[in-house]
């Protein structure tokens, strides 16, 4: 496994920039760049429904997604996102950072955009968190952990400006 820091930009459109970081760092280390469109010159096309990604085990040590969740799975389809983050965090190393930004449910851009099928409200990352399902049981919190192995802990989750809400989300992919 290399020690070589790898950073991951899915749906990387015409956007180079970084917008998140655990620092206040604005440039991407050894970037990669990802996207189904062509015409963006992504490093790598790929369409994100299609799983496995193509990439090794513990291989990014961020993966950054920026108004690109929202495009993929459909709104109830709980297999497809568990899949997903599952892939998100096979690719990723022990203690890589998972960085998204995805629209707040009740906002214009929810589903205002026709290629948006799922909303993602800050609730549903709390699935992604194993420690989060010891509340099985004592809270209506439904008990996936037969179909989802995989462990993001989660660092902040929080809302931006009014002019464009945003959700922003912060996770670590936790290894043992």
């Amino acid at each position: 496994m290399s020690q070589e820091y790898r950073e991951l930009l899915i749906g990387c459109g015409n956007r180079r920039s970084k917008d998140m970081g655990a620092t206040d760092q604005k440039e991407f280390k050894n970037l990669t760049t990802l996207d189904i469109d062509e015409n963006c010159k992504p490093d790598v096309l790929w369409d994100l429904n299609d799983l496995p990604y193509p990439f090794g085990d513990n291989y990014f040590d961020e993966i950054h997604a920026y108004d690109v969740l929202e495009h993929f799975g459909a709104q109830g389809d709980y297999r497809a996102f568990f899949a997903q983050f599952s892939e998100f965090w096979r690719i990723s190393k022990h203690g890589a950072l998972f960085l998204a930004t995805v629209p707040v449910w009740n906002g214009m851009w929810a589903f205002g955009d026709p290629g948006h099928t799922r909303v993602l409200p800050p609730g549903c990352f709390h699935y992604l968190a194993q420690k989060q399902y010891e509340q099985v049981g004592t809270t209506k919190m439904t008990d996936y952990r037969h179909l989802y192995k995989a462990d993001f802990q989660i660092i902040k989750i929080h809302g931006f400006d009014e002019d464009y809400p945003l959700i922003a989300v912060y996770m670590i992919a936790i290894k043992k």
